[in-house]
């Protein structure tokens, strides 16, 4: 799904975008409304790792509400490990019944709260088939304020300010 939404040229995402201000019962299940919403993500992942990669990620703030999605998000889920994510501390059926009413509890107070958005599973990677996984905005809020505040996404920040060694230029001998 990434691939294609990457390959979509201007016609393409033009058409996507329209095909979105359509309301949602006119479409059921339209493939062309599921890579809108895939480029969206796709979009939305890309400027995300852009931002950690360029500011020190302690210093961001994502939403307004970070403060409060941060402590909610460490009572509830003491025990979850941010850095490497397992897809069943998500998914599976006892996850969804802790995240739900978790997520519910910011309808109202973060924008958009349920959208779908990609998560990367191992933070000190980038997005990447095998490392993402689609996730609720409140999740990805939730896991990334977690990630930022307690250094993980560190790794993201100070990997992009270290030369790369395969491009550093050769003295030139006479």
């Amino acid at each position: 799904m990434l691939a294609m939404a990457a390959a979509l040229g201007p016609r393409e995402a033009a058409a996507a975008a329209r095909a979105l201000a359509a309301p949602a019962e006119a479409f059921g299940n339209d493939p062309r409304v599921e890579l809108a919403w895939a480029m969206k993500a796709h979009q939305h992942a890309q400027v995300y790792f852009n931002l950690i990669s360029s500011v020190d990620p302690k210093f961001l703030n994502l939403t307004k509400a970070d403060d409060q999605i941060y402590n909610d998000f460490r009572k509830t889920f003491q025990d979850l490990k941010v850095d490497m994510l397992d897809p069943e501390e998500l998914k599976s059926e006892p996850a969804k019944e802790k995240w739900r009413p978790f997520c519910l509890r910011f309808e109202g107070v973060v924008e958009d709260f349920n959208y779908g958005t990609l998560l990367r599973l191992d933070c000190r990677k980038d997005y990447t088939e095998e490392n993402t996984i689609f996730a609720t905005r409140i999740q990805f809020f939730a896991i990334e304020i977690a990630r930022n505040r307690e250094g993980w996404n560190s790794v993201v920040y100070n990997s992009a300010r270290e030369p790369a060694a395969d491009t550093a230029e050769e003295p030139v001998s006479g």
